[in-house]
Formats: C-alpha cells, structure tokens, sequence
C-alpha cells in the first residue's frame, strides 16, 4: 500500500477538532481521539522497547507489533456499523499465544508479584505493557459509547500479557526480575 503524505501543517486541527479516517470531524478529547492517542503512546514505547532489542526473533516480532498496533489504530480511526473485522486478528492471537509460550519455557512460576525494572529491556517492555493496558481502558471506554467489535480489545489483552512475559524473559528469564515485598519502615536519611 503506497502512502503519500504532502503537508504535515494543516491547520485542520486548530480549533480543537481532527478528522477520522472517515472524513468526520471530532472533538480532540472524545473517546475515540483518547483510543487513538493512547494507542499511539503505546507504539511509541514499543518502539523504545525495539530499540534495546538485538537483532532477532524478539525485535522480529515486536516490530510486527508495531505494525498490528497500527491496523488497529487505523480500524479505530474509520468508525464503521457494525465494526470491520481486524484482518488477520485470530491469526494475531495465535501469533502472540505461541510466542508467549516460547518465552516462557524456561522461566519459573511466580512466587511473588514483579516490580518493573531488572535490565533495561525489561524495563523499556514493563513500562510498554502499561501503556498498552491503558490504551485498553480508553478502547474499552470507546466500546462502553460504541461498538468496536472484539477483535480489537482481545488484541490488546494478549499484547499485554505478552509483554509481560517478554519483560521476565528479558531478565534472564525471571533471575533478574524485581519481586515485591511489604515495605518496611523507610531507611534512616542519617
């Protein structure tokens, strides 16, 4: 598909509407703009994510997240009744399943919650899985005014957990992760 973007100054937007795919004008903070901006927070920090990755199958397979996650925003941005299909959603699931449980062979069961941190690259994928959880909530805020279908909010759930799993793996496969415990009382600053 051939893209061609001439002006990025528009001036379209200066009165605090933007345009959807369709053509229709809406406000900048309706649902649909907030799932929209969310979703783009969210490829961003997949992006830096991608970023700390070597070259292989992870930095493979997240790049091709960046490119799911945006289908998604473009099926977002073209409000249709009923909602479109996601091309090749179940296929997406079964994609990020499988890598899921690749990632997870050798890490053990969990013994406590886990902190984000551990090495930087697992870091970059915690704080990616919260921004995608709250690309979630402003879809599923979206879904409680409209339908957007299914296809959409379980590509999202699945994203998250996979970065999840990814964030363990990436801390040699969970020696390295950050496990919480109650806090005790604050060190002395002496």
């Amino acid at each position: 598909m051939a893209i061609r973007i001439d002006r990025i100054v528009t001036r379209g937007g200066d009165r605090g509407q933007t345009a959807l795919g369709n053509g229709d004008r809406v406000p900048k903070d309706s649902a649909r703009i907030e799932a929209l901006g969310a979703l783009d927070e969210a490829n961003a920090v997949i992006g830096l994510l991608r970023g700390t990755l070597p070259a292989g199958r992870n930095a493979t397979f997240i790049a091709w997240i960046q490119g799911l996650l945006f289908d998604i925003g473009g099926a977002v941005c073209m409000p249709a009744s009923p909602p479109r299909p996601l091309a090749h959603a179940a296929a997406a699931l079964k994609a990020m399943e499988t890598e899921i449980e690749r990632l997870r062979t050798d890490i053990p069961p969990l013994r406590s919650f886990i902190l984000p941190g551990g090495t930087p690259a697992a870091a970059h994928a915690h704080l990616a899985r919260t921004v995608v959880r709250r690309a979630e909530r402003r879809l599923a805020t979206l879904a409680r005014g409209e339908d957007i279908g299914t296809d959409i909010p379980a590509c999202m759930n699945r994203l998250s957990d996979y970065l999840f799993v990814l964030g363990r793996y990436l801390n040699d496969n969970g020696k390295a992760d950050l496990t919480w415990a109650p806090a005790t009382p604050p060190p002395d600053p002496a």
